[in-house]
């Protein structure tokens, strides 16, 4: 099932994010966490991969196994930085071999070694979704709620437009810890005529060091309340994590409360973190649910 099928059955969708194996997590342990965080019932699970598609074929062996052997609709991630037609063509190719109908479209990181990157045929993510157009996938764009760092406001917004109008069917969310920027973003889309399924993604705060360097990295505000916490519990990682992940719980509430369409957990493979924050809304979710079923103020 395409996602964009998903979005029209219910709202809002949780997801979560894991990432294919590195030096921490071998391929076994990877498929022991999609096997996990299955018995949550997300809607989706997407597949990540290293900068510069250093895991590509990877991404569509886990992929092939939330979809084929956990039954659960995936969503692979495809960068387009230093690739080229026919590279890009060899993936889509294996994809559909694995059932695969949904791809998130993304530009990519460079490596973080600095090695160079190949002359590749794409230049931005919105010259993959083109190329993706017709290739019969449900296409997901990334947008930076406060915006992506190597831009401008305006600017952000112009390319996110034409990413839009180039085919994207959906937009998941970079990180964010104020749910307000995120309201004001989805405000200026509509301005814009954007109302394609708009997706929050969410990482609950587990290490203050981690959490740092991120939001330098993509340029996302840390809030007072978030900020005092890190203070507090920096060196007291089970209360960091404890904490982090009520202020990861209570975002998602408030968003889910306030008509999102979609809720993209970045789990970073840790089973234990996720299981908490789904048992924190489950009345919530069955509300949602029971809504959309017709069965008002009623769960299951």
């Amino acid at each position: 099932m395409k996602i964009t099928e998903l979005f029209t059955k219910k709202k809002p969708t949780i997801s979560f994010e894991v990432f294919p194996p590195n030096e921490l997590y071998s391929l076994d342990e990877v498929f022991g966490v999609i096997d996990e965080l299955a018995k949550l019932k997300p809607d989706f699970v997407s597949v990540t991969y290293g900068a510069g598609g250093s895991t590509r074929s990877r991404t569509v062996e886990i992929a092939s196994k939330i979809k084929n052997q956990n039954h659960i609709e995936a969503l692979a991630h495809l960068t387009c930085l230093g690739a080229t037609e026919n590279e890009i063509d060899n993936i889509i190719t294996d994809l559909k071999k694995n059932n695969i109908e949904n791809i998130l479209a993304l530009r990519g990181d460079y490596p973080k070694d600095g090695s160079p990157i190949k002359h590749g045929d794409f230049v931005h993510a919105s010259d993959l979704v083109t190329y993706l157009k017709n290739k019969n996938f449900a296409i997901g764009g990334a947008f930076y709620p406060e915006g992506h760092q190597d831009t401008n406001d305006l600017l952000d917004l112009f390319n996110l437009k034409i990413k839009v109008d180039s085919g994207a069917n959906f937009l998941i969310s970079q990180i964010f810890f104020d749910n307000e920027e995120f309201y004001k973003f989805r405000d200026k889309l509509k301005k814009l005529n954007i109302n394609i399924p708009l997706v929050a993604g969410i990482m609950p705060v587990t290490n203050a060091k981690q959490i740092r360097k991120i939001t330098s990295l993509c340029g996302c505000t840390i809030p007072e309340k978030l900020r005092k916490i890190l203070d507090r519990y920096e060196n007291n990682p089970k209360a960091l994590k404890e904490a982090g992940i009520a202020y990861a719980t209570e975002q998602i509430i408030d968003l889910m409360t306030s008509d999102i369409d979609g809720i993209h957990i970045y789990t970073m493979n840790k089973i234990e973190m996720a299981k908490k924050i789904m048992d924190s809304i489950t009345n919530i979710r069955a509300e949602f649910e029971g809504e959309h079923n017709g069965n008002f103020g009623t769960t299951k």
